[in-house]
């Protein structure tokens, strides 16, 4: 009797045994960049998706970005139960444009979900290296810690998966209830994972959010485990009379991001970068397919963000 883990070694074999780890090991050193002085910034396709894929990939292209995070999730540039067909046709078509894609967001959860292992396998043989998972919620009547541990090995699975598919998993912290608002639930669920194929999409704006000034502690403890980091900016703010964090353009909130970007500097880390803008731009910020303003209010708030985040990479 077959078993998945069979099929995925079948599958790991055609696709080619070459691993990609030390050329795009997200910690490896600034000497593997060829620009010290900038970031590899990905735009995250969600506030694209008012564009078809070959277009994605053009105004990424014009706008300065390095590659597209594409949305391989329900309500994504790529439906998961699409991924087969279209996945390949929207990397080819982001080339096309004239970008690149080695990045995807996910509602990745299981190896026991053929749709899940699907996307896995389309997207390693398509050139993929880094996807983000789905959030974790903690499981009702049961205790907090039995969560963990029951997430903890479907993530050590993931990292299985993944090493045999020559792609790196990513869990992001968010803020809110679910599993991983503190930095210390995302240390608890790496603890029995293969740590060269599964870690962190660190999201200093939630990091700042959830735990105020302790998103350095955070940013220490999981800086080993960090393989991509979201960049966003946001500020607390009334609204219809209570206390929200409101989310800002780069460099108008509350993120310290001088301090942020000289820790990682110091810690030698230059992860791939994936830009968040959700901030109100019509609609674009929630991923509509069609916005009420003007596209290009969308790609001069990309092209500032972006610029911002480089002169401030650049003087940290």
């Amino acid at each position: 009797m077959k078993t998945r883990r069979d099929f995925v070694k079948k599958t790991a074999l055609v696709t080619g045994g070459i691993p990609f780890l030390q050329a795009f090991h997200p910690w490896s050193g600034l000497e593997d960049n060829i620009n010290i002085n900038r970031l590899s910034v990905n735009i995250f396709s969600k506030h694209l998706q008012f564009l078809d894929y070959k277009a994605t990939g053009e105004m990424a292209n014009e706008l300065g970005f390095d590659g597209v995070d594409l949305t391989v999730r329900p309500k994504g540039h790529v439906l998961p139960e699409l991924v087969k067909i279209d996945l390949p046709k929207a990397i080819e078509a982001i080339k096309v444009g004239g970008s690149d894609c080695k990045m995807m967001t996910t509602s990745i959860e299981s190896v026991n979900n053929k749709l899940d292992v699907d996307i896995l396998n389309t997207a390693s043989k398509h050139g993929i290296k880094y996807y983000r998972t789905n959030w974790f919620e903690y499981l009702r009547e049961k205790p907090l810690e039995e969560s963990i541990e029951i997430y903890k090995n479907q993530i050590k699975e993931l990292s299985e998966l993944n090493k045999e598919l020559n792609i790196i998993g990513c869990y992001q912290n968010h803020a809110g209830e679910k599993i991983g608002a503190s930095y210390w639930e995302i240390k608890q669920l790496l603890e029995s994972t293969n740590l060269n194929y599964f870690g962190t999409q660190y999201d200093i704006r939630h990091a700042v959010a959830e735990g105020g000034h302790s998103w350095v502690n955070g940013l220490k403890l999981l800086k080993n485990n960090i393989k991509v980091i979201v960049l966003k900016d946001f500020k607390w703010g009334v609204v219809n009379g209570k206390w929200k964090p409101v989310n800002v353009p780069i460099g108008e909130g509350m993120v310290d991001f001088d301090s942020y970007f000289k820790l990682l500097k110091k810690f030698k880390l230059k992860p791939p970068v994936s830009l968040h803008l959700e901030y109100d731009l019509g609609g674009a910020e929630k991923g509509l397919s069609k916005i009420s303003v003007d596209k290009k209010v969308v790609f001069n708030a990309m092209k500032t963000d972006l610029n911002r985040i480089q002169k401030l990479w650049e003087s940290a």
